[in-house]
């Protein structure tokens, strides 16, 4: 089992700057790659980026350039700086365990956050 714990959500202008941290706890060892999903009103859960144990990334296209993914194993923590932000980046912010596959795509085990939420005003 893992344990996800999201922080760091807030309300902040258009242009500002947020950074979101993820604490995993439990069977951390086991986790493969960690990723940061996003959900909108009346929109579906999206992924937005991950970072596989070694440190290799990968972003949506909508936030490549404004956010980054990073992870401290160390601490079983992981990071999601965002620059830039817009009213579009407007959702809930999920941390997630997951693994990636053949083809490097990421999929997603059933240990999710309870979500943090980010606000952008314009």
């Amino acid at each position: 089992q893992v344990q996800l714990v999201e922080s760091g959500g807030g309300l902040v202008q258009s242009g500002g700057s947020l950074r979101l941290s993820c604490a995993a706890s439990g069977s951390t060892f086991s986790i493969d790659a960690m990723g940061w999903y996003r959900q909108a009103p009346g929109k579906q859960r999206f992924l937005v980026a991950f970072i596989r144990s070694g440190g290799k990334t990968s972003y949506a296209s909508s936030v490549k350039g404004r956010f980054t993914i990073s992870r401290d194993n160390a601490k079983d923590t992981v990071y999601l700086q965002m620059n830039s932000l817009k009213p579009e980046d407007t959702a809930v912010y999920y941390c997630n365990a997951g693994v990636v596959r053949e083809g490097g795509i990421y999929y997603s085990y059933d240990y999710w956050g309870q979500g943090t939420q980010v606000t952008v005003t314009s």
